[in-house]
C-alpha cells in the first residue's frame, strides 16, 4: 500500500515536521494540501506555504498552498472545500500545527494560553470535525482514510504537567481527540492515531527556544518516515494508538537511526517531553 493519488490535508505544513511528512508522501505521488498561516517570508522563521509547495512538487507530488487559520471555522471550511474542488476529496488529515510555551503558571499570559488551546485543541478538533464527511466518503470508496495527530501518549504523572501546565493540557487535548475519535470513527473504517518523537526534533520553532542544542536532536524525517508507516497501514485495524517514532520504526525492522541524527554518530539526544 502506498499514498499514490491520495490527498493529504496537513496543518502547519509550511516547514518542519509537517513539511517533512508532506514530502515523504509526495514521493509516492500524493496530493498535498498545505494548510498553514505563513504566506510571506519571515526572516526568523523560514518557510511559507508557497516555498513548501515548490518542495512538494519537486519531490513528486501535487501541492495546493492554502493560507489557513485553523482556529477559525470559516477559514477551515473554506480550505477543505478548495481541497475537495482541486483534488476530488480528502483521504488523510494530519493535525500537525501546534503552539508551544514552556512557561510556569505565573509566566503564562492568558493570550498565550488561548493561543495554545486555540491551535492545539480547537484547531485539531475543528479540522477533524470539518474533514469527517470527506473521510467517510474516502472510506466508502475503499481509500483507507486516516487521521494522524502529532501529539503525545497520555499520562497522568505530575512531572509532565508541573512547569508547563498550560502547554501539557493543550497537547493532551490533541491526544484526547485521538482517544475519543478512534472509538467514534471506528465504525466508519477511519483510523485515528497519534505520533510523537522520543527525542527533540530539530525544527525552526525549536531553535527559537533558548538553550536547546540542535546538535543533540534528530531530523524531522524520522517522524516523516514513521508517519508514512501509520498512513499506509490498514485504517480498520490500526487505530487508537499512541506511537513513538523509534519504537514504530523498530517494529518495521528499521533500527539504524543514525541517518536521522543532526550530527551523525550522536549517542546522547535531548529527550522530548511526555515519553516515560
Amino acid at each position: 500500500m502506498n499514498l499514490n493519488g491520495k490527498t493529504l490535508f496537513i496543518t502547519g505544513a509550511s516547514r518542519g515536521i509537517g513539511l517533512a511528512i508532506a514530502k515523504r508522501a509526495a514521493k509516492d505521488g500524493a496530493n498535498i494540501v498545505i494548510a498553514a498561516k505563513t504566506a510571506e517570508t519571515n526572516p526568523k522563521l523560514p518557510g511559507t506555504i508557497y516555498s513548501a509547495a515548490a518542495e512538494i512538487v519537486e519531490a513528486g507530488g501535487r501541492a495546493l498552498p492554502l493560507q489557513t487559520d485553523i482556529r477559525d471555522e470559516a477559514s477551515v471550511v473554506a480550505a477543505m472545500q478548495q481541497a475537495v474542488e482541486e483534488f476530488g476529496g480528502i483521504d488523510i488529515l494530519v493535525n500537525n500545527a501546534s503552539a508551544i510555551s514552556l512557561t510556569p503558571t505565573p509566566a503564562t499570559q492568558m493570550k498565550r494560553f488561548d493561543l495554545m488551546f486555540g491551535v492545539n485543541v480547537r484547531g485539531t478538533y475543528l479540522c477533524t470535525q470539518t474533514c469527517l464527511p470527506h473521510l467517510i466518503r474516502s472510506a466508502q470508496a475503499g481509500r483507507n482514510p486516516h487521521v494522524l495527530n502529532m501529539s503525545p501518549p497520555l499520562s497522568m504523572k505530575t512531572h509532565w504537567f508541573q512547569g508547563h501546565v498550560a502547554y501539557t493540557m493543550a497537547k493532551y487535548g490533541m491526544s484526547e481527540c485521538t482517544l475519543g475519535h478512534a472509538g467514534e470513527f471506528k465504525p466508519h473504517g477511519i483510523g485515528v492515531n497519534s505520533l510523537w518523537p522520543r527525542t527533540a526534533i530539530a525544527t525552526a520553532a525549536l531553535q527559537m527556544i533558548p538553550g536547546v542544542d540542535i546538535n543533540k536532536c534528530r531530523k524531522p524525517e524520522i517522524l516523516a518516515d514513521a508517519a508514512y508507516l501509520v498512513l499506509t497501514s490498514d485504517a480498520k485495524t490500526t487505530t487508537g494508538n499512541f506511537f513513538i517514532d523509534d519504537t514504530l520504526l523498530a517494529q518495521h525492522g528499521i533500527t539504524d537511526l543514525d541517518s536521522y541524527s543532526v550530527v551523525p554518530g550522536t549517542k546522547e539526544f535531548i529527550p522530548d517531553f511526555f515519553v516515560d
